[in-house]
C-alpha cells in the first residue's frame, strides 16, 4: 500500500501544479507582493510555497501577463505583482477553459458514481 501513497500524493502534486497558474492570476487583479499573496491564497484553502510562488511570479511578468512595481515607501522594498492589461485577457480565457474542463470532469465522475 505503501507505493500507492506515493503514487497518489505524486499525482495529487499534478493536479494542484495545473491550477496554481489560474488561480494566481485569479488574486492578481489588484497590487499584491509575494508574501501577501501566500497569504491570500491560504486564507482561501490553496497553499503555495514561496519557492514555488517566486519563481511562477517571475515567468508569468516574464511572459507579460504581470507586471510589477517595487515599493520602496517602507523600510524593506516589495515588489508588488498585478495582472496586464494581456494577464487579464488570458485569465479570461483560461477561466473560461477551467469551467469547460471542469463540467466535462464532473459528468465523468457523476456518470462513474452512478455506474
Amino acid at each position: 500500500m505503501e507505493g500507492y501513497d506515493e503514487l497518489i500524493s505524486s499525482l495529487i502534486i499534478e493536479l494542484k501544479r495545473g491550477t496554481l497558474v489560474l488561480s494566481v492570476l485569479s488574486q492578481l487583479k489588484s497590487p499584491e507582493y509575494g508574501y501577501s499573496l501566500v497569504q491570500k491564497l491560504e486564507n482561501k484553502s490553496t497553499l503555495i510555497e514561496a519557492g514555488t510562488l517566486y519563481p511562477l511570479l517571475r515567468r508569468l511578468e516574464k511572459q507579460g501577463l504581470l507586471k510589477s512595481e517595487w515599493d520602496t515607501s517602507e523600510s524593506r522594498p516589495r515588489k508588488f505583482y498585478v495582472l496586464s492589461e494581456e494577464g487579464t485577457v488570458v485569465y479570461q480565457h483560461l477561466k473560461k477553459e477551467w469551467r469547460i474542463l471542469s463540467d466535462q470532469l464532473e459528468l465523468l465522475l457523476k456518470e462513474d458514481e452512478n455506474a
